[in-house]
């Protein structure tokens, strides 16, 4: 056969097979399969919605410890940032003088009770004198104010006496409460001013630290929305119902300290529109200290009964957020929700869903509102298993 003749035969032969090929490659592929996906239905929970604050912790005694007599600081007992108790010794300021002052007034009250009993032995005299009429009453007069001032003198030098004991008694300055103190502001050899004038000299700060009060504000509606929640039975800072505070660090992601509350101000702030709350916390191992900051939770509503979700199965769009439902044929639907907190890493749904919506928490990628899918449960699934895993 020529060349030219066998190339027109091949030529027709080839584009047939082409076309052909292309006919058939739609029929091959058909459309996509609905994309598999997890659903499951909201769970059903009684929960408290929680109000968030910030504040501050302060400590329940702060005291400045100062001097009660002047003189020179002789000895220091304590190590700076010490932990002490109640009544340890801290301070103490050279004792010789009021020594001597003691000394001195005991002398003197020796001397007035001696004249006492002199004046008494004189006054017992003149008064068998005056009944015999052998001295005037002049005299008679003399003798017993003399034994009345004698008395005196002697109430006077014990008042003395005891002035002296606590004036020696101050030189030694205690703790007047238990917890840490901070570092000494004057060193021994240095003169102290003491007493209750605004001179008085600051040796050191003492703060406590079990128990300690974690204070916030709060804003009006805040305090009559609580108000309300406790109306007709006990206020929330009785001991009888005081309502519980939970607290976070700001390096901790739990709120896990639990206290309660303990007093609300009775003044709302004019400039702020704010009222000051107060909650009480056990601190034994001094991790909290006055002047840190905190996170607080404390009930906002009256329990009642939400559905939740995995926060993961929440989807935004622009401002809104929505989830996607598999209805009853099998196609996702998207639903626009209202939501509320996150416990536990479940999604507060306060509005926009039904308890037997079947909602995909699973294959969101892969699902399209309108589309077809395949739903699945897996063993053992449930919005909280997702949230728990998705925590994982």
């Amino acid at each position: 056969m020529p060349k030219r003749f066998a190339r027109r035969i091949a030529l027709p032969a080839a584009l047939a097979l082409v076309l052909a090929a292309c006919s058939e490659a739609p029929r091959q592929g058909g459309a996509p399969p609905p994309a598999a996906v997890t659903v499951a239905k909201p769970v059903k929970r009684t929960i408290v919605d929680q109000d968030e604050y910030v504040g501050r912790f302060v400590a329940v005694d702060a005291v400045e410890v100062r001097a009660r007599v002047s003189g020179y600081l002789d000895t220091v007992h304590f190590t700076d940032g010490q932990v002490v108790k109640k009544d340890d010794l801290l301070f103490t300021v050279d004792k010789r003088p009021f020594q001597n002052t003691l000394d001195q007034a005991r002398a003197n009250l020796d001397q007035a009770k001696s004249n006492v009993v002199f004046t008494e032995a004189d006054f017992t005299r003149a008064q068998q004198l005056i009944r015999d009429k052998t001295v005037t009453d002049q005299v008679f007069e003399q003798r017993r104010q003399a034994y009345r001032n004698a008395q005196a003198s002697v109430a006077a030098s014990e008042a003395a006496v005891r002035q002296a004991e606590l004036d020696l008694a101050f030189t030694d300055l205690r703790a007047p409460v238990a917890g840490r103190i901070g570092d000494r502001r004057v060193t021994p050899g240095n003169l102290v001013t003491g007493g209750t004038g605004g001179a008085t000299t600051l040796l050191a700060t003492i703060v406590s630290t079990d128990p300690i009060r974690f204070e916030f504000t709060f804003d009006e509606a805040a305090f009559l929305r609580y108000e309300r929640l406790v109306r007709g039975n006990l206020a929330i800072t009785s001991p009888e119902n005081s309502t519980q505070v939970r607290l976070k660090l700001l390096d901790e992601n739990d709120f896990s300290h639990v206290g309660r509350m303990d007093f609300v101000d009775n003044v709302i702030d004019r400039a702020t529109g704010t009222i000051r709350g107060r909650a009480h916390f056990a601190n034994a191992d001094n991790v909290f200290i006055p002047g840190m900051f905190a996170r607080a939770e404390l009930p906002g509503t009256a329990p009642y009964e939400a559905l939740l979700i995995p926060d993961a199965a929440v989807a935004s769009e622009q401002a809104r957020k929505f989830v996607l439902v598999v209805n009853a044929d099998n196609t996702a639907v998207q639903k626009y929700v209202t939501l509320g907190q996150v416990i536990d890493g479940m999604r507060v749904i306060k509005d926009g869903l039904a308890a037997d919506d079947r909602i995909i928490i699973k294959g969101l990628m892969q699902a399209r509102p309108g589309a077809k899918v395949n739903p699945q449960e897996e063993n053992g699934a449930s919005p909280q298993a997702a949230a728990d895993q998705a925590k994982r």
